[in-house]
């Protein structure tokens, strides 16, 4: 019989209690752990393929996968299908975070194929998954086989009321000012991402140091489940350089390296004799190496590349393109050069360019998104976007990846706190950010250039957002902290650090690190106080572009006007069958969408036809008042009087006394169906009926 009897242990993070389990559910992987908090639990298990990818390897072959089924919150899937179909959003980001976070941690020169799966199996609405899932993830993958040692573990943070709060609630992280993501080691931290309303500086890196000790608890609970449940690891060999090909690469090629890094600063220059040189060194190589000449000379070349690239910057504070570590690329904007878009801008930062375009349109646009926890209308979204072309390659044009929709939403995360109020502005709001160009921080550029398109459609913003990429070179105790990093500096430097803001403090930040030591709170203080600077520049030449939002919103836009009419008037509103409402909005060719509370919502494409659709819904919807004076269509003869339409749906009566100072014998001797006749309201009943008067207007 097979045991089943499973090992679990628990730790207390931020006062509530997370439990790890192994031992009964998905035993053939490699790893599998069971993480709980509340009745939120995620299982993830770790898989590897134990056979090395052959030839030279600087990419660990990690798949994360994690995936939300909707029966962990009691749903059935929407759609035909009624099963789950292709990654949410949320899915897509959460599968980034876990990857972000335990790939730096693997062996180097491991190159077997590995497949995380982190499964949510329930969900309680209370507690997140996301976060629960990188500690889960982890911990699968320490107890397995897989030679990954060092745990890792994430932990959100969120500020309430101006208190730091660990892991709150899905219904606190509404009431937040700062909702950061942290993970991190034993040692130190590995990955932050999250987003703000404008908060200071040092929030941010006080939000780390709360979170580190609970880090730790996690990762040491990780460690003692290993103690007790744990595999031996299956051992790896890392193919290295033949010695006399590193001789070579040294004695002959490094000083040709250094100096091309010295003299080239433009980036396809740069490239094409890296390239050169490269096939110089196969040709050398091919004797000795005939089926691994190539890969040889490009590892090689590459690895003298990564260090005296890294060696410039820390002896001598030059980087490859010639800057200094503080300074910023070339900057250049444009806006409003897209004459059939509402808002359009042009950033250039260097060689990295960003042509965005934000459209304004209706409640009816919206992107509705279903989660676990729940259902809700996103009206402000912004598309990222990456063509070949902007790296010069010939490759076809693919749907959005992972990457696309990470940098997407960091740019979304970074420009939403600057976003006008609903009831400010009922827009649905979509920037679209392509990328013309690349040689790094194109998300960045995305951020600059939504936020100039944003103002050049006329979104009354709070105020201009830019955003900075930061890097690190460390050797030793020495390091450098380098702003606004190009390409080459995120692929061979130890640090990616995306900060965004406002003049008024941080929106969005995004780190990365390659260190599996961390990075300590130090270098962290130094690295956010050099990109504020680096931030507040780019701000500046935004700035001198366009300095504030245009005062009026573009002439392409619709006209969006919002009203609030009585909740009994509703049924009015719509008419039987939805007679009235069809017969406003194909009359005056607008959109009205009516809420339970009363809001109603008109869009139209110009001022005229919003103006003659809120007449029409003021007429339906307003009441009928005592002293009051109305023309009224004669709907009705009767032989004591008549019948007058005052409004849509709303009658009087005309007793044939009031028709005239004078005794009439016959209604229809004043009177005839159609007529417009100016009447008063005389006086209401209880029971709602209308008494009219004309006498009383009559001198």
């Amino acid at each position: 019989m097979t045991n089943t009897t499973p090992t679990s242990l628990s730790v207390e993070v931020g006062g509530k209690t997370i439990t790890f389990e192994t031992g009964l559910i998905a035993k053939q992987s490699d790893g599998s752990v069971v993480a709980r908090l509340g009745d939120t639990m995620v299982l993830a298990a770790a898989v590897s393929d134990k056979n090395q990818k052959p030839g030279l390897q600087d990419f660990v072959p990690l798949t994360v996968n994690y995936k939300e089924r909707t029966y962990a919150a009691g749903k059935i899937p929407g759609g035909f299908f009624k099963r789950e179909s292709r990654p949410s959003k949320k899915e897509t980001l959460s599968s980034r975070l876990i990857d972000r976070s335990m790939r730096p941690l693997f062996p180097e020169g491991f190159a077997c194929e590995v497949n995380i799966t982190a499964m949510v199996i329930s969900a309680d609405g209370v507690n997140d998954s996301d976060v629960l899932s990188i500690a889960a993830s982890s911990a699968a993958t320490v107890i397995s086989s897989i030679p990954f040692t060092t745990p890792v573990a994430g932990v959100r943070v969120n500020r309430i009321n101006g208190q730091y709060v660990i892991n709150p609630t899905i219904e606190e992280r509404k009431t937040a000012d700062m909702d950061l993501v942290i993970a991190g080691t034993l040692d130190g931290i590995m990955m932050v991402e999250g987003g703000a309303h404008e908060v200071e500086e040092e929030a941010l890196v006080k939000a780390i140091e709360i979170a580190q000790p609970e880090i730790k608890k996690l990762c040491q609970a990780q460690l003692d489940l290993r103690e007790k449940a744990g595999k031996p690891k299956f051992e790896f060999a890392a193919e290295t350089l033949p010695q006399d090909v590193l001789d070579i690469s040294n004695n002959k090629y490094r000083a040709e390296v250094k100096n091309i890094l010295h003299g080239f600063y433009d980036k396809q220059t740069r490239d094409t004799k890296i390239a050169q040189l490269k096939e110089t060194f196969k040709n050398e190589l091919t004797e000795a190496y005939p089926e691994q000449a190539q890969a040889y000379a490009d590892f090689a070349m590459e690895m003298l590349a990564y260090e005296e690239s890294r060696a410039m910057v820390l002896n001598e504070g030059v980087r490859v393109d010639g800057r200094k570590t503080e300074e910023i690329r070339p900057l250049s904007s444009m806006v409003g050069l897209l004459p059939g878009a509402h808002g359009s801008a042009l950033f250039t930062r260097g060689q990295t360019q960003s042509l965005a375009v934000a459209t304004l349109g209706t409640a009816d646009d919206a992107q509705m998104v279903e989660g676990l926890e729940e259902t809700y209308d996103e009206k402000f979204m912004l598309h990222y976007n990456f063509p070949g072309f902007a790296t010069g390659e010939c490759k076809p044009d693919r749907s959005p990846g992972r990457r696309e929709i990470g940098h997407g939403e960091l740019a979304r995360r970074a420009l939403l706190p600057l976003l006008p109020s609903e009831a400010e502005f009922p827009y649905t709001i979509r920037v679209v950010s392509d990328i013309m160009e690349s040689n790094g921080s194109s998300s960045m550029a995305s951020v600059c250039g939504g936020s100039l398109a944003l103002f050049d459609a006329g979104v009354p913003m709070k105020g201009t957002c830019s955003g900075i990429a930061m890097g690190l070179i460390t050797q030793g105790d020495k390091y450098a902290v380098l702003s606004d990093i190009m390409g080459l500096e995120d692929h061979l430097g130890d640090m990616d650090f995306k900060l965004t803001g406002s003049r008024k403090g941080i929106t969005a930040f995004q780190m990365d690190l390659k260190l599996a030591s961390g990075i300590s709170l130090d270098v962290l203080r130094k690295a956010i106080a050099q990109a504020t600077r680096g931030r507040l520049f780019i701000m500046d030449h935004m700035e001198s572009t366009l300095k504030d939002p245009r005062p009026n919103i573009s002439k392409k836009a619709p006209v969006i006007y919002t009203m609030t009419i009585p909740q009994d008037k509703i049924g009015a509103l719509i008419g039987p069958g939805g007679k009235n409402i069809k017969r406003i909005t194909e009359a005056t060719e607008t959109k009205i969408d009516i809420n339970d509370d009363g809001k109603v919502m008109i869009a139209a494409a110009n001022d005229d036809k919003l103006q003659a659709a809120k007449a029409e819904i003021e007429l339906l919807t307003k009441d009928v008042e005592v002293n009051q004076i109305y023309k009224g269509k004669v709907v009705s003869i009767q032989p004591f009087g008549a019948f007058v339409e005052l409004l849509p749906g709303k009658d009087g009566l005309l007793h044939i006394s009031e028709i005239d100072k004078k005794r009439i014998n016959k209604v229809e001797d004043v009177l005839a169906l159609g007529d417009i006749v100016e009447v008063k309201v005389v006086e209401i009943d209880n029971n709602g009926k209308v008494r009219l008067s004309r006498k009383a207007l009559l001198k």
